[in-house]
């Protein structure tokens, strides 16, 4: 059995087929420019989706479903996008649109929570019953599996923990709130509090390997610098570090999963960042005299967990 898995984003669209095991066998991307307007994007995602099945070997007759991971705010049951700000699309149909390409039965939900269910089936919540990965990129993406079902909500807007906040009246959110989880544990969120420090410490390290240019600051400004010893960068770290376990406590304590995963690209930073997120979430988490907890481990599926988890989203609707 195959089924097609779709990762819509606003730069790339990535297209994979994926089979009973969860191995991706065919593979095609193709540039979104969402700019020009929702009837040229659905036309590429069945375009990529094919090229995706002749790289696999097989034809659209050998495939079962199609599913898609999209941005935005997506009603699961219609297939209508509600509204995305990174393809400035509103109202959307976008499994009926799809399905005049191609006539496969077809299941949608936010790029998200595709990620995490990827993540759930074949990489760090294998053999999980309740899970919830977090994804530290430009903003905060989290998903939450109880029952080994999506949580989306009454209004399928639901499981954003990147906009729970942490912080009151602190560091404005894109969402428009003050002192979310997002604006702290985001790549954008160090990238800020990198360039705070630096301009607060002109002798740091930071500075030369930014060649003196705050401009060039990025996710990895602080944590190079910390393995240079620079004191600047490791209160950086240090405090960043506090945030992103902030976050995941509250996950734990309110869900009490069997596993939450950290991906995204701080993540990357494999140990150097799980290490001390242990150690905070283990101090502060509700129940900790209790020997059995949440498993916290780092997202092992990168960029396919979406292509994944979109091609398995039919399993939620059997």
């Amino acid at each position: 059995m195959y089924s097609i898995g779709i990762d819509l984003g606003g730069t790339n669209i990535a297209v994979g087929v994926v089979d009973e095991k969860y191995n991706i066998i065919g593979k095609a991307k193709i540039k979104t420019e969402s700019s020009r307007g929702a009837d040229a994007v659905i036309s590429d995602m069945a375009k990529a989706a094919k090229m995706a099945v002749e790289d696999a070997g097989l034809s659209l007759k050998d495939i079962t479903a199609l599913g898609i991971g999209c941005p935005g705010s997506i009603n699961t049951e219609t297939g209508e996008v509600y509204y995305s700000n990174n393809l400035e699309w509103e109202h959307v149909f976008l499994t009926d649109e799809i399905r005049k390409y191609i006539d496969l039965p077809t299941y949608i939900d936010n790029d998200a929570n595709s990620a995490a269910y990827g993540e759930f089936l074949a990489g760090a919540g294998k053999g999980s019953k309740n899970f919830i990965a977090i994804t530290l990129g430009t903003g905060v993406g989290s998903g939450i599996i109880i029952d080994g079902k999506i949580i989306t909500g009454n209004t399928y807007a639901g499981g954003e923990l990147g906009h729970s906040v942490i912080v009151v009246d602190g560091a404005k959110c894109t969402c428009g709130r003050r002192g979310c989880y997002e604006a702290y544990a985001s790549a954008t969120g160090l990238i800020r509090q990198t360039k705070e420090k630096m301009l607060e410490c002109k002798d740091s390290l930071m500075w030369a390997l930014c060649h003196n240019d705050i401009n060039n600051v990025n996710g990895r400004t602080a944590y190079d610098g910390q393995r240079k010893n620079d004191k600047a960068a490791d209160e950086v770290v240090n405090m960043y570090e506090k945030y992103v376990a902030c976050g995941i406590t509250n996950a734990m304590n309110i869900f009490e999963p069997d596993v939450i995963c950290i991906g995204g690209g701080v993540s990357k930073e494999g140990d150097n960042i799980l290490t001390p997120v242990l150690k905070h979430v283990d101090a502060e988490r509700f129940g900790r005299i209790n020997e059995r907890k949440t498993a916290i481990k780092i997202a092992e599926l990168g960029n396919d967990a979406g292509i994944i988890g979109a091609a398995c989203l039919y399993k939620l609707h059997k």
